[in-house]
């Protein structure tokens, strides 16, 4: 994806691609949870991968896109919430990135999540651990960074809502959501679809398999649920996320 420029029309040709992706994608992990001072002596392979990405990723190149991002979803949001819902909308506050447990707090909670992304109902605010973007952007491309933005902003639309519009699969209505503003935001000139996006989103869907917070199947649902969740928004709209 890229900032706006004159749109093309592309078909995000998801149900294929993630089939593909299921088979191909091999990004490495980063589990959240401690481990015994035995079990982390040596790093695995998965660690060192990992630590390659991000180490060699163009954060300059990937920074812009985050911005870019934001930019293209707050504005689709602000052109359309207050049509669609009929109240005013206000964009949440993005706190951006972070590293590790060095995040900001949320309610009750000292410390971020490392290798997550969160939209924080409490203090408003969307932010992700800049590892997070890092491995995914390296691995798979700018379309995860487009995904994981468009997804947690999809949580502070949902704050926004009435209950009876929020659906109990939270996450995946979430997806559907960043479906719909992604789609929105390119028919209107904001971003440009690229040859190659559709797949690296399926990609980002797929990565299910990972135990990164962010992708956590018991929490997000698995591949072939969040890529049929994110089409129902790019084919349906909004209203096809909230009735």
């Amino acid at each position: 994806m890229s900032r706006a420029v004159p749109v093309r029309t592309l078909t995000w040709r998801l149900a294929a691609a993630v089939t593909a992706a299921a088979l191909v994608t091999s990004c490495t992990t980063t589990s959240s949870t401690p481990q015994d001072e035995s079990a982390t002596q040596a790093p695995t392979a998965e660690a060192t991968a990992t630590a390659t990405a991000t180490a060699t990723v163009d954060r300059e190149a990937m920074k812009t896109d985050e911005q870019d991002a934001v930019n293209a979803v707050d504005s689709f949001w602000r052109r359309h919430f207050a049509e669609l819902f009929g109240q005013p909308y206000r964009s949440p506050r993005v706190a951006g990135s972070y590293v590790g447990t060095d995040g900001p707090p949320c309610g009750g909670e000292p410390e971020s999540v490392p290798f997550n992304a969160v939209y924080c109902r409490p203090g408003d605010f969307v932010a992700w651990d800049d590892n997070l973007m890092a491995a995914g952007y390296s691995q798979i491309g700018d379309a995860w960074v487009y995904l994981i933005i468009a997804h947690e902003w999809g949580h502070a639309i949902q704050a926004r809502l009435r209950d009876d519009r929020v659906s109990v699969a939270a996450e995946l209505q979430a997806d559907c959501l960043a479906g719909a503003a992604l789609q929105g935001a390119a028919d209107e000139g904001l971003i440009t679809i690229e040859p190659g996006d559709s797949e690296e989103i399926a990609r980002t869907l797929a990565a299910v398999a990972d135990d990164y917070p962010w992708t956590d199947v018991s929490d997000h649902g698995n591949a072939e649920q969040r890529t049929s969740a994110f089409s129902t928004g790019v084919e349906g709209g909004v209203t096809a996320c909230t009735t």
